[in-house]
């Protein structure tokens, strides 16, 4: 009855039939992606976690064998594709990379927490920046389900020590913030 009342609404708003309107309320809404993460409590939330990564090419990986346990420090950079500080952070990041690498060689891997269907944005984020580190698509938004403030405020980032304890966080960014970061990853050498 509501149903109806509101095609005829709609109808004698939008000069539509009422059984053309009715076809239009009718239908099931359609979603732009279904969520699939898993409970938290399914989830490793130890690093290397176990978490479903895609790449910019269309690869689908897992965390626990995409991260490097090797020794070194891990960043994790969170990150949106319509985030204008997260571009900037990683703008700021890619620029200092190579220059770091030399002086303190770490893990680092910035990791898109965007809706799946905004992954074709990720794509050409990726492709179109060439960065000199991976980045990877958190597939079924599982980081915030594990990760310190569940990703609250984007950008954030993590270091991590050798171990894959969270030696440092923060969230936000400023210019200069980047050389706070790296001055975190020099006291974990």
């Amino acid at each position: 009855m509501l149903t109806a009342l509101i095609s005829v609404l709609l109808g004698s708003v939008f000069g539509q039939t009422a059984a053309d309107t009715a076809a239009v309320v009718l239908q099931p809404r359609q979603s732009h992606y279904v969520e699939t993460a898993r409970p938290a409590h399914q989830i490793s939330a130890t690093f290397p976690y176990d978490i479903a990564l895609r790449t910019a090419a269309g690869d689908t990986l897992n965390s626990a064998t995409v991260f490097a346990k090797n020794g070194k420090p891990t960043v994790l950079m969170f990150w949106l594709t319509t985030c204008g500080p997260c571009r900037l952070e990683l703008k700021a990041i890619s620029e200092k990379y190579e220059t770091w690498q030399q002086e303190a060689g770490f893990n680092l891997y910035a990791i898109s927490t965007d809706f799946p269907k905004n992954y074709g944005q990720f794509v050409s984020r990726v492709h179109d920046a060439r960065w000199p580190f991976p980045a990877y698509h958190d597939l079924n938004r599982e980081f915030r389900l594990v990760m310190l403030g569940e990703l609250n405020g984007l950008p954030q980032v993590f270091v991590l020590d050798k171990n894959g304890n969270i030696a440092y966080h923060t969230r936000k960014y400023v210019p200069g913030d980047e050389d706070k970061l790296f001055e975190e990853v020099k006291k974990l050498k």
